[in-house]
């Protein structure tokens, strides 16, 4: 016997795959325990630039420290 459809065109309607009975059995999305960092935050929030700029400042500043390691330099 072939499926219907309807099975075949709408994904959802098919038989569930694992992470789709994980979605749907979390009482909250954002804190699955398989995803992690993920938090729920109110609507339009938007993190702070000084953690963007932040960041910059330590991975080029650890890149330059790493850099200077290396013999041969001017």
């Amino acid at each position: 016997m072939s499926t219907p459809p309807s099975e075949d065109r709408n994904p959802r309607t098919g038989p569930h795959t694992g992470a789709q009975a994980v979605i749907a059995d979390a009482s909250d999305p954002a804190r699955r325990p398989d995803v992690f960092f993920r938090v729920r935050r109110p609507e339009g929030h938007q993190p702070s630039v000084w953690w963007s700029i932040g960041a910059f400042i330590l991975v080029s500043g650890t890149v330059i420290a790493l850099l200077s390691l290396i013999p041969g330099g001017a």
